[in-house]
């Protein structure tokens, strides 16, 4: 067994979605004065590697922490999508490539690449998004969710989230942004887990998120 982990580390100086508050880590206990060390850590629910839930944009949406533990765990496939130029779009061809491994899989990750820029500003633009009909297929085939290597699965000029709302609306999926080391995982499924923090009427939250390699 070979476990992957496909999580960005929470600093300070991480990237954070325009006009969002960057993480604070505010020591506040130390080994000198209190003998074991202890950490505040101030920061928004949709920072970092993070899940959104239909509560993120619709008031009567389901919460993360009303779904069911295994919403966040099940059989994933990485989508090669690194090949294409900035500002396309992610069709159903790129599917359609593996396509049958695709339908069983619960959770789809759309591997562009854009991982690359963590850290540079390259990473806010550009990078390719998926289009309608992919929205319904991954709808259609009743996915637990959706994950990506960038920082939305909309364009950061997209204020309204456009996708976000045609795929949260079914209330029955989650987004998982922010990943990274899709490049890892080949062409075959595997077990994927990423679960998020805990917390009471939670409409996003930080995950750790790792695949499982047989």
């Amino acid at each position: 067994m070979k476990i992957i982990d496909l999580t960005h580390r929470i600093s300070e100086d991480m990237p954070v979605y325009p006009g969002a508050d960057p993480p604070k880590l505010e020591q506040t206990g130390t080994y000198a004065k209190d003998g074991y060390k202890e950490t505040r850590l101030t920061m928004l629910s949709h920072t970092g590697t993070h899940m959104d839930s239909p509560a993120h944009l619709f008031a009567d949406g389901t919460a993360l922490d009303d779904l069911p533990v295994d919403q966040f765990a099940g059989m994933a496939l990485v989508v090669d999508c690194s090949g294409l130029c900035e500002g396309r779009k992610i069709t159903m061809d790129r599917i359609n490539r593996n396509r049958e491994k695709a339908e069983k899989a619960e959770f789809l990750l759309f591997y562009t690449g854009w991982d690359r820029y963590w850290g540079a500003d390259a990473y806010f633009s550009g990078y390719p998004v998926i289009d309608d009909e992919v929205i319904g297929f991954l709808l259609g085939t009743k996915k637990k969710g959706v994950g990506l290597d960038v920082i939305g699965i909309d364009p950061i000029a997209d204020a309204n989230l456009t996708i976000h709302r045609k795929l949260l609306i079914a209330g029955e999926i989650v987004i998982i942004e922010n990943l990274k080391n899709l490049r890892l995982l080949g062409d075959d499924l595997f077990l994927f887990c990423a679960l998020p923090l805990k917390y009471k009427n939670s409409d996003g939250a930080p995950v750790r998120a790792i695949a499982i390699l047989d």
